[in-house]
């Protein structure tokens, strides 16, 4: 393991490793940014994400929440497959703009033994505003995550 200033994976490995396991969903999502503590992950719009009305669908933006939290914390602490969601919290704040991928900036907020628990904002690309804010707590295996209690 290594310390929480350091990542287990980089972007690339994040991204070779969600479309290996995710093969239903491959190329939907791109890590464009992975940091300690931190991530952007892009979910590139298609039409299968749209609802009618041409807006994306609120389940295309909680899978991107959800797999914004998944990777930041498999970044931190390698590949644990069985790392799951437990809890989440999803406010859909405004419409995303037509044509446009959605961006999700991701941070942890704790990454404990059992727990890791993320902040994610979503926003079109190029525009400032937060369409939507998810809060998501993930389970960890015993014996895969890290000593420390939280992340700064």
């Amino acid at each position: 393991m290594r310390d929480q200033d350091q990542l287990a994976m980089t972007a690339d490995e994040m991204n070779a490793y969600l479309d290996e396991i995710f093969p239903q969903v491959r190329g939907d999502f791109h890590v464009d940014r992975l940091a300690p503590g931190e991530i952007t992950l892009r979910l590139k719009v298609a039409e299968r994400h749209l609802r009618p009305g041409g807006t994306v669908s609120g389940p295309a933006m909680f899978g991107l929440a959800d797999v914004t939290v998944y990777a930041l914390v498999l970044g931190m602490i390698g590949r644990v497959p069985l790392a799951v969601t437990t809890n989440a919290s999803l406010d859909f704040l405004r419409k995303p703009e037509a044509g446009r991928d959605l961006i999700a900036e991701g941070r942890l907020l704790k990454l404990g033994r059992q727990l890791a628990v993320g902040d994610v904002l979503l926003r079109s690309e190029g525009s400032d505003a937060v369409v939507a804010r998810a809060a998501m707590t993930y389970a960890i295996p015993p014996g895969k995550s890290r000593p420390e209690n939280g992340v700064s």
